[in-house]
């Protein structure tokens, strides 16, 4: 059997919601991002990273995700993944062609399951590098809550070509489409919703600096600091003002795609969940803001 096209890489995400745009000043001062562009009603955040944007803010009726970014290699396979979307039964949004926004570049969107908007893009605006010491370099991975993970996780594998790296029990299954262990997870819950979008810092250091930065500004973590047993990463997550969860991270698992078998992590070992055993595990009102808002995406652009 021929191997799926797989997507190249995750660029980041556009949030939307009513004045999430007037939320700028939290990413600038507090979260370490710094704005690359703006319009009315939009604005994207850069890290210190050559993408044009990793966290978009987007003026809208409903919070939720605008859209979901992510980057392929070159317009060959970008072409070649539009036509493996179609094979597989689905309909994009459009046929790939030139975008006309200020990031540019050759792509197209379609939507998953929860009728959430994927945009595929390449050739897109580089932004030079900026040494800038305990800011996030790029989005690590965008977690999604899901009342179908299954079918979700399929049509990512399936349609995709992400890979499963492990589970949180029956409850949680991270994907990855690199070597990265995980771009996507998705959460077993009752509605489509975001459940947090996770920032890499370069080093550990500049991790707990980062996590630092925001106590020394009067914003603590919600939960962490601690180490997660599926990826091996350490987080810290915080609640922006919009609402929204945001998590520091680095360190993410590398896969080795020739000796990686999933594992199924247990949700009842505390060192599962944590294995620095600092953090705890989530408290209620962590997991209710982790639940989100339902978010109902695009139903008057439902995919066949």
């Amino acid at each position: 059997m021929t191997e799926p096209v797989r997507v190249g890489s995750l660029r980041g995400i556009m949030m939307r919601g009513p004045d999430v745009s007037a939320t700028l000043p939290f990413y600038q001062d507090m979260w370490g991002l710094s704005l690359s562009h703006q319009e009315d009603g939009l604005a994207l955040l850069r890290g210190t990273g050559t993408e044009p944007f990793l966290y978009g803010l987007k003026d809208g009726p409903v919070y939720g995700i605008e859209y979901v970014h992510f980057a392929m290699p070159d317009r060959e396979s970008m072409d070649a993944l539009h036509a493996q979307i179609v094979a597989r039964g689905h309909t994009p949004l459009g046929q790939p062609a030139e975008f006309d926004d200020w990031v540019g570049g050759y792509g197209f969107e379609t939507l998953d399951p929860d009728n959430r908007r994927l945009r595929f893009r390449t050739d897109a605006r580089v932004l030079d590098d900026q040494k800038d010491w305990a800011k996030p370099k790029k989005v690590s991975h965008v977690v999604l809550n899901t009342p179908d993970m299954e079918g979700t996780q399929k049509f990512y594998e399936d349609v995709l070509g992400f890979r499963t790296s492990d589970y949180s029990a029956d409850q949680m299954v991270f994907l990855r489409c690199n070597s990265d262990h995980h771009s996507i997870a998705l959460v077993r819950a009752n509605y489509p919703s975001v459940n947090h979008v996770a920032f890499e810092m370069p080093t550990l250091d500049e991790f707990m600096r980062g996590i630092g930065r925001m106590k020394q500004k009067g914003h603590v973590p919600t939960w962490g600091p601690g180490r997660h047993g599926p990826g091996n990463n350490p987080f810290a997550y915080f609640v922006s003002p919009s609402g929204f969860v945001i998590e520091f991270t680095s360190e993410l698992q590398q896969i080795d795609e020739a000796t990686h078998e999933p594992k199924v992590w247990s949700r009842a070992d505390p060192e599962a969940m944590d294995r620095w055993m600092t953090a705890g595990p989530p408290t209620p009102a962590q997991r209710a803001v982790m639940q989100g808002r339902p978010d109902p995406g695009f139903p008057e652009l439902r995919t066949e």
